[in-house]
């Protein structure tokens, strides 16, 4: 269809139109785009493609395929990229520490970007965890028109004859250190585990956050479970470019989309697919990109009421590929929907409201990844919030999968992700034993690592189950067992979690949603006034930056004030 657009409302107007802009037209010519390609909307296509892991090297492609897309619906396109950090890589090392800061750094950089350029709207493809909330984030704050591509999961690996993912790998390092796993073994595992392009295949932090792009309504239906290898993703791409046009027309913008409803929406379907608990992270800081205040309790709040029906890892059996095959995150809304768990009216990058996406969908009752929300896997989520006395800012736990939900134990203390890895691989953990990683949070670490080095290596040497972790950092999307993370206030900002000492009483009821530190107020009153705040190895540069401006983990871990404090939106200008 052919589509007329009025540039006097638009910010591209700023670089194309009228005399005093011939400098800037001058550089569209020279790279061959004619007169009338120039009067036409600019979209951006931010690309985090790159070489650094196989989550990313397809992206570059599809945002290339969106260009088709993007001129058939009457739009100019223009390509451009920024970084990313991928986890499996930066796993269990300080490289860990630039993991949560390029979330900041790629919605900074996206920003600046469109700003700069002054592109009309966006499509923007990502790949590995950080870079899908940092998109989406960016897609809220600038508030052009916008519509969210996910890369896609990678293929499941095969070993001796069972799927296996990379958090298969992680955890075999544990059993080759215990004596379990044959180094041959573990060689032979590494080789096949990820067997192309993709990002990791369970319910891990990707995975989750591309349900949230669909569930929130800033993604085409069904797009975003598709495996990166399938040729099919390229026309998605395309469809993705050729519908943000439409939402040009319309002047659809993303904060029409993301209502408090939608955060709603995109919370219950985390806890639905077991869901990695890194979303609480980034639901609370794409909503402070709105003015929304959905922080950490508001995400657990939605999450009691929420049952877990999809059967995937690391609590359960599947991957993204299956679930796709089953029909995807709106197979699992469409009986999300039937029981009332979902807000139908909320509007969609379609232009229509998620009821009318559903309705088109049909339920499949011989699929078994998905389970009917009458019948789930548990009545609960698959992801639970902690206050208590040890995290009065909150916590939170993955639960998809235990069978334990209760843990009490003697504290052992470690100041530092490193030390408690050199512990678990020595084997001096004593089962019962709660393990305390502290001074990793936002501002101490700096960068809230993941603890997935750790947490799987205790699972390979069969304690998975019998020891508890609590850190004021994060956990990996594929860590499982009784792993709490988020602890606020953390360390470094003289929350309890810094006072604890080995022997100290930790208790632990992720039914009630508690975490408790069994220690008298005038005991902590004493070990306060000897505590001295803490510094870190980062006296400048990113990280540096980072931890001067970063604010809590239960608001998001967010280093600016967001939508609250604006005095202009961008795409007004």
């Amino acid at each position: 269809m052919t589509r007329h657009f009025d540039k006097s409302r638009l910010p591209s107007r700023y670089v194309s139109v009228g005399p005093e802009r011939a400098p800037q037209r001058s550089y569209y010519y020279a790279m061959g785009i004619p007169e009338e390609d120039i009067a036409k909307p600019f979209v951006g296509l931010a690309s985090a493609g790159n070489d650094s892991a196989p989550c990313n090297i397809t992206l570059d492609m599809q945002a290339d395929a969106a260009r088709a897309g993007v001129i058939a619906g009457g739009g100019m396109p223009r390509r451009f990229n920024t970084i990313t950090v991928t986890d499996g890589i930066a796993m269990g090392h300080q490289g860990m520490k630039s993991s949560l800061v390029s979330r900041e750094v790629i919605a900074d950089s996206v920003e600046l970007s469109v700003r700069g350029h002054c592109y009309d709207a966006l499509v923007t493809f990502a790949g590995c965890d950080k870079s899908l909330p940092g998109m989406m984030m960016a897609m809220l704050r600038l508030n052009v028109p916008s519509i969210f591509v996910y890369g896609g999961s990678i293929l499941p690996g095969h070993f001796k004859g069972d799927d296996v993912t990379v958090i298969d790998v992680f955890e075999a390092v544990g059993k080759h250190a215990a004596g379990g796993c044959p180094l041959h073994e573990l060689i032979a595992l590494e080789k096949v585990a990820c067997p192309g392009a993709g990002a990791c295949g369970g319910q891990y932090t990707a995975n989750t956050m591309a349900c949230v792009g669909e569930a929130i309504g800033l993604s085409l239906p069904n797009s975003n479970m598709m495996p990166a290898p399938y040729p099919d993703r390229a026309s998605l791409a395309v469809a993705a470019g050729e519908q943000v046009m439409a939402l040009v027309e319309r002047n659809l913008r993303p904060r029409d989309i993301c209502t408090r409803a939608a955060f709603e929406n995109a919370a219950r379907v985390v806890a639905a697919t077991g869901g990695s608990t890194n979303a609480a992270l980034h639901l609370p800081a794409m909503a402070s990109e709105v003015g929304i205040d959905f922080d950490l309790f508001d995400v657990a709040e939605v999450f009691k009421s929420t049952p877990y029906i999809a059967d995937l890892k690391p609590g359960g059996r599947y991957v993204a590929k299956d679930m796709y095959e089953a029909g995807g995150v709106y197979m699992l809304m469409k009986t999300m929907l039937a029981e009332g768990l979902l807000d139908g009216n909320c509007i969609t990058v379609t232009g229509k409201t998620l009821g009318e996406n559903i309705d088109e969908v049909t339920w499949n009752p011989d699929q078994k990844v998905i389970r009917d929300a009458r019948t789930p896997i548990t009545p609960t989520g698959g992801v639970v919030g902690l206050r208590g006395t040890l995290a009065p800012d909150g916590a939170i736990v993955k639960v998809a999968g235990m069978k334990r939900l209760r843990f009490e134990g003697p504290a052992r203390v470690f100041d530092c992700e490193e030390a408690a890895f050199e512990a678990v691989e020595n084997r001096e953990i004593a089962e019962g034993s709660v393990i305390v990683i502290r001074y990793e949070g936002p501002k101490g670490g700096p960068g809230m690592r993941e603890m997935l080095a750790t947490t799987a290596a205790l699972y390979g040497q069969g304690m998975g189950e019998k020891v508890a972790l609590i850190t004021d950092g994060r956990f990996s999307g594929g860590t499982r067992g009784f792993c709490i993370g988020h602890v606020g206030p953390e360390a470094a900002d003289g929350g309890p979690i810094a006072l604890i000492e080995d022997g100290d009483t930790i208790r632990i009821d992720a039914v009630e949603g508690t975490i408790d530190l069994d220690v008298g107020e005038d005991i902590l009153a004493e070990r306060r006034t000897r505590w001295q705040a803490r510094t870190n190895d980062y006296g400048s540069g990113a990280l540096w930056r980072y931890a001067q401006n970063v604010g809590p983990a239960y608001k998001g871990a967010v280093t600016h004030p967001g939508a609250r404090a604006e005095r202009h939106v961008y795409a007004d200008i």
